[in-house]
């Protein structure tokens, strides 16, 4: 509960009487500092972050020390007092937890005996050797492409001694924005690596929520821009629209006129394969006018059956003997409908899919475009880092290519 003294107080105020208390108690949390001084977790990091730019503080992982203070008088403070090593002060889900003797995740402060007291971390502090950063990483699926993003990004956490704490979204605003405000909030993240919802009213406010969130950030396989001048955001995505042109192109090479595009109406993706598609197109002079371009319901829409129909009803109108799809699920789905209704594949309908998740398990198995999906995990997660160590550096926005994997659905 806020005290009289912190009601109504200037930002300059706020951020004197943050100084003093550092000045008094030495190291303190985000979150300590936000409950003394009655204001966000947030607004605390924008001001450690204002302040450390002006030298009157220094900033640590998950919190901040003064600016100069002796070793020796840091290790006297009591270890409740608003340090680091209180017991249960941290646990295996909080943002300093760190692996234990058996290489599972263990507090600094847990009760019982912890690893690194508040002395140790203050020495870590001093010397440079700083407590482990914490990441957090939240994707809109846990099952289907993102699995080799995140391994991309555990194997280079892993490499700089970095925890990644990973949280599963639905494709939903609200549920994305409860994720994130928790590893922000709860964890005390150093930075988020995060998949978002860009589009829609509520995906941009979510974009300016990020922004304003007080820690480094870099978007997965989505661009945002923010602020008045539209700046760009730190991102790593791969080129869906070269993807989608490469698998024009392969087609185009096999002598097909005319090359068809499904996509579904829900995917964020969609947009990008379906503008590489008809920039190839175009390039090459291939027939578009008549040629199918399905934007259709989800598969697991009761209609999808006959979204399936209309599509491949179209090729045989317009005799499109080519057909690039997104995604994997949706592309096997419309072969077993071609063996359905007798359209032999390549024969009479060469497929390509994009993802290549799941594509060398059909039958036949699918050509498909292959997104870098680790690299970019890796990439992501080097931006990040970066970032953490430099925060003055220029936003960086990096491209990733895909690959075409030629199998027997298109030879």
């Amino acid at each position: 509960m806020a005290g009289p003294e912190t009601q109504g107080q200037l930002p300059d105020e706020r951020r004197s009487r943050l100084v003093e208390l550092l000045r008094r108690r030495g190291l303190m949390r985000v979150h300590d500092l936000a409950s003394e001084l009655a204001v966000s977790a947030i607004t605390i990091r924008r001001d450690i972050t204002l302040l450390a730019e002006e030298g009157a503080v220094r900033r640590v992982r998950g919190g901040a020390a003064p600016a100069e203070r002796p070793l020796m008088e840091r290790h006297q403070d009591p270890v409740g007092a608003g340090g680091f090593g209180g017991a249960g002060a941290f646990t295996g889900t909080g943002g300093f937890a760190g692996p234990d003797a058996g290489g599972q995740a263990g507090g600094f402060g847990q009760a019982g005996g912890a690893r690194a007291g508040g002395f140790a971390r203050d020495v870590a502090a001093e010397t440079g050797d700083a407590p482990e950063l914490t990441v957090g990483m939240v994707v809109p699926s846990l099952d289907y492409y993102y699995p080799d993003v995140i391994r991309g990004v555990r194997e280079a956490a892993a490499a700089a001694g970095v925890r990644v704490v990973l949280r599963g979204a639905t494709y939903q605003v609200a549920d994305e924005r409860r994720q994130l405000s928790s590893l922000v909030e709860s964890v005390g993240v150093d930075g988020l690596l995060v998949a978002p919802t860009t589009e829609s009213d509520e995906g941009e406010e979510l974009v300016r929520w990020l922004q304003a969130a007080g820690v480094p950030v870099v978007l997965i396989e989505r661009a945002a821009t923010v602020g008045p001048y539209r700046e760009a955001m730190e991102s790593v995505v791969s080129d869906h629209a070269l993807g989608a042109a490469m698998a024009v192109r392969h087609l185009a090479v096999l002598g097909h006129r005319r090359v068809g595009i499904m996509t579904t109406i829900t995917s964020p993706t969609a947009p990008h394969v379906r503008a590489g598609w008809r920039l190839a197109c175009e390039e090459l002079g291939l027939e578009t006018g008549a040629t199918p371009d399905a934007r259709t319901v989800d598969r697991r829409d009761p209609g999808w059956g006959r979204a399936l129909d209309e599509v491949l009803d179209a090729c045989v109108a317009t005799d499109t003997r080519a057909l690039l799809v997104h995604s994997d699920p949706e592309a096997i789905s419309l072969v077993e409908r071609c063996q359905d209704r007798g359209i032999r594949v390549p024969a009479d309908l060469a497929v390509v899919t994009y993802d290549d998740e799941v594509a060398e398990l059909c039958d036949p198995p699918l050509t498909a475009i292959r997104p870098p999906k680790a690299d970019i995990g890796r990439a992501a997660f080097t931006l990040l880092l970066e970032r953490l160590r430099d925060p003055r550096r220029p936003a960086h926005r990096v491209v990733v290519g895909p690959q075409l994997i030629v199998r027997g659905s298109s030879a």
